[in-house]
C-alpha cells in the first residue's frame, strides 16, 4: 500500500486561505544607497508583506527603496524597486521568500516589515522570482 506525504505547495490554494503565521521585525536601520541592500529572508513563503519607512515625518525626508531582488533594488536591472517616503507603507499579497531594503540616498532610514507566512517551505520557491520579467 503506497504512503502519501501531503505537504502544502505553491499551487495549493488552501495554504493561502488559512490564517498565516505572523512575522514581525522593526527598528531596522537600512543601509545607505551604494552599499549592499539589507536582505530580509523568510523561513516560509509569504502570503502578504507590509513594508514601512519608520523615519519620522516632519524631519528630513529619507526615502527607502524596497524590492524582490538585490540587483533590482540596487538599480542594476531597470530600477526594479519601489520607494517609500517617511511614514509611508506598502502592502501586497506577494508570495516571496526574500525582500531587499536600501536607502534611496546617502542617509539611513529606519523600517519595519510585517509578513504573513504560509506553511510552504522556502525551498519550494526557487530563486525568489529573481530574473523574472519586471522583478530584476
Amino acid at each position: 500500500m503506497p504512503t502519501y506525504d501531503y505537504r502544502p505547495g505553491l499551487g495549493n490554494a488552501a495554504a493561502y486561505q488559512v490564517s498565516s503565521q505572523p512575522y514581525l521585525t522593526s527598528s531596522l536601520t537600512v543601509p545607505a544607497s551604494g552599499s549592499d541592500p539589507m536582505e530580509i529572508s523568510f523561513p516560509y513563503v509569504t502570503k502578504f508583506i507590509v513594508i514601512t519607512n519608520n523615519t519620522p515625518v516632519g524631519g528630513a525626508n529619507i526615502p527607502l527603496r524596497f524590492g524582490i531582488s538585490a540587483a533590482g533594488v540596487k538599480g542594476l536591472i531597470n530600477n526594479n524597486y519601489g520607494i517609500l517616503n517617511n511614514g509611508q507603507s506598502f502592502e501586497a499579497d506577494f508570495r516571496v521568500t526574500k525582500i531587499y531594503l536600501m536607502s534611496d540616498d546617502g542617509n539611513q532610514p529606519t523600517a519595519s516589515v510585517i509578513a504573513g507566512l504560509t506553511g510552504i517551505d522556502q525551498r519550494n520557491l526557487v530563486n525568489n522570482w529573481s530574473g523574472s520579467a519586471g522583478v530584476g
